[in-house]
C-alpha cells in the first residue's frame, strides 16, 4: 500500500511486509490534509501494476476536550452548566456536546441529552434531591468523542435560596419626565431564588391599566407604554416577592405637556412712554410648573408683533419706550419644559401715549446791561512841532454806548462823552 497528499507526485510506501487481507487501517496521517492511496498485488512471480489511486480523503481526528466547565445555577432538581469550546476542533468541526452526570462516587455516567447540543450551556433536569452529583462535558465531530472536561467537584442538588433584590438604574432613581406621545420604556433588573412574584402597582393600587403593558423575565421586568399621556402620570411600584420576603422599589413618571395660555391681561396703568401690564397664570399648566412669561407688543396702525421680555418669572411687567402718539397692543406666552403656549393672553385693553402736557415754554429772556463809562486804552502823548507845519495827536476810548466826542479847548482839554458819562483827556 502507498500513499501521498493530494498534489504531490511522490508516494509513500506503509508496509514493508506482504499484508495479506484486503483492509487496511492508515496511520500517522495529518489531520485535516487531503490524500491517495493506491494498492499493489504480489505473487511468486513480482509485483503488478498498481491500483487505480482512491478518491481523495481528509483524515479527521477528535477535538480535545470542552474548557471552562462549571456550575451556572442550582434549583431543587435541576442543575445548569456553562463551558467553552476546545482549543483545538481541527478540520471536523464540532458537530455538538453530551452531557453526563453520576451519583458522586460511582463510575455508571448517564447521558443527559440524546441528540448533541450545539449551544454551549444546558440545564440537566430530574436530578434527585439532595444528592451529590459528578458531571462531564464531551464534544462530538465525525470523528467521535472528545476527552471529557469533568466537573472539579461534585454538586449537591438543593435550592440556593437567595433575598430578592431589586437594581433601579440611575436614571429612574429620579423623577422620569416624558412629553406626551413619546414611548416610555422601563427595564428594571432584580435577584431572586426561586423564581419570585413580580407585582406592579400605580400610586398604591393595583396596575390595571390596559394602555400600560408588562412583559416579566427571569432576571427583569419590563414596563412600556406606547404612547404616553398626562393619565399615565404617577408612582409605580415594582413589588418582588420570595415567601415571606418582599422588595420592592417606586419609580416616579411624569408626562407633561404645553401649558394654556395666560388669562386676565390687562393694561393697568400708562405713564409718559411706558405702560405697566398684569395677568394671571394659565388654567393648564401643562402637568409642570411655569418656568416664564414672553411678552409682545404691536402698534395698532402696523399690527406688527415684536418681543419685549422673554423668560419673565413675575406675571407682572412694565413695557418702556414706547412712541408718542400712538396706540400699542400687547399679548403674553406661557412656557414650560415643552416650551411656549400655543396660544398667547391678549390683553383686553390697549395703551395710547398721548401728546398732551409736551407743549414748549421758554423762560423769559433777561437782556444783560453792557453799559459802561468810557475809558481811553491810548492816551494823547506830548508832542513837539514847528511852527507853519500841519500836525496831528491821537487817542483811543471804548465804552457802550457808542462814545459820543466833543473836542474843546478850555485850557488844553478834550471831553468825551458815553451817555451822560463823561471822560476828559488833559
Amino acid at each position: 500500500m502507498e500513499r501521498k497528499k493530494v498534489g504531490s507526485p511522490r508516494w509513500t510506501k506503509l508496509n514493508f511486509d506482504l499484508y495479506e487481507s484486503t483492509t487496511y487501517d492508515a496511520k500517522k496521517m495529518i489531520d485535516g490534509v487531503l490524500y491517495e492511496m493506491r494498492v499493489f498485488a504480489v505473487n511468486g512471480i513480482g509485483m503488478s501494476q498498481p491500483s487505480a489511486s482512491s478518491p481523495p480523503f481528509m483524515p479527521i481526528a477528535p477535538t480535545s476536550e470542552p474548557t471552562r466547565l462549571q456550575v451556572d445555577d442550582v434549583t431543587d432538581s435541576t442543575c445548569s452548566l456553562k463551558w467553552r469550546q476546545p482549543e483545538k476542533i481541527g478540520a471536523g468541526g464540532i458537530q455538538g456536546y453530551f452531557i453526563e452526570y453520576c451519583v458522586d462516587g460511582s463510575d455508571q455516567w448517564v447521558q443527559a441529552n440524546e441528540v448533541p447540543v450545539e449551544k454551549t450551556q444546558y440545564r440537566v433536569r430530574e436530578l434527585p434531591v439532595g444528592e451529590k452529583m459528578q458531571f462531564r462535558v464531551v464534544a462530538v465531530n465525525p470523528a467521535g468523542r472528545s476527552p471529557p472536561a469533568v466537573l472539579g467537584q461534585a454538586v449537591t442538588i438543593r435550592e440556593i435560596v437567595e433575598t430578592p433584590k431589586i437594581r433601579v438604574p440611575r436614571h429612574l432613581r429620579s423623577k422620569l419626565i416624558t412629553r406626551v406621545g413619546e414611548k416610555v420604556n422601563i427595564v428594571i433588573p432584580f435577584q431572586g431564588k426561586p423564581r419570585p412574584v413580580v407585582t406592579w402597582f400605580k400610586d398604591g393600587a393595583p396596575l390595571e391599566d390596559r394602555s400600560v403593558g408588562i412583559r416579566t423575565s427571569d432576571a427583569d421586568s419590563i414596563l412600556f407604554i406606547r404612547s404616553s399621556e398626562r393619565e399615565h402620570s404617577g408612582v409605580y411600584t415594582l413589588r418582588v416577592q420570595i415567601e415571606d420576603t418582599v422588595a420592592s422599589a417606586d419609580i416616579h413618571i411624569q408626562v407633561v405637556d404645553i401649558p394654556g395660555p395666560p388669562v386676565a391681561v390687562q393694561v393697568t396703568d400708562v405713564w409718559g412712554f411706558n405702560a405697566a401690564l398684569e395677568w394671571k397664570p394659565p388654567k393648564d399648566n401643562g402637568n409642570c410648573d411655569i418656568i416664564g412669561y414672553t411678552v409682545q407688543k404691536a402698534d395698532m396702525k402696523t399690527k406688527e408683533w415684536f418681543t419685549v421680555y422673554e423668560h419673565s418669572r413675575r406675571p407682572s411687567c412694565t413695557v418702556s419706550d414706547l412712541v408718542m402718539g400712538n396706540q400699542f397692543s400687547f399679548r403674553v406666552y406661557s412656557e414650560n419644559l415643552c416650551g411656549l403656549s400655543q396660544d398667547p393672553g391678549l390683553s383686553k385693553n390697549t395703551a395710547s401715549i398721548s401728546k398732551a402736557g409736551l407743549d414748549f415754554s421758554p423762560r423769559p429772556y433777561k437782556e444783560m446791561d453792557l453799559s459802561h463809562s468810557p475809558k481811553f486804552t491810548a492816551p494823547l502823548v506830548d508832542r513837539k512841532v514847528v511852527a507853519g507845519y500841519t500836525t496831528a495827536i491821537s487817542c483811543a476810548v471804548r465804552g457802550f454806548p457808542r462814545v459820543r466826542r466833543t473836542h474843546s479847548c478850555h485850557g488844553n482839554q478834550v471831553l468825551y462823552y458815553c451817555g451822560t458819562t463823561g471822560a476828559v483827556l488833559d
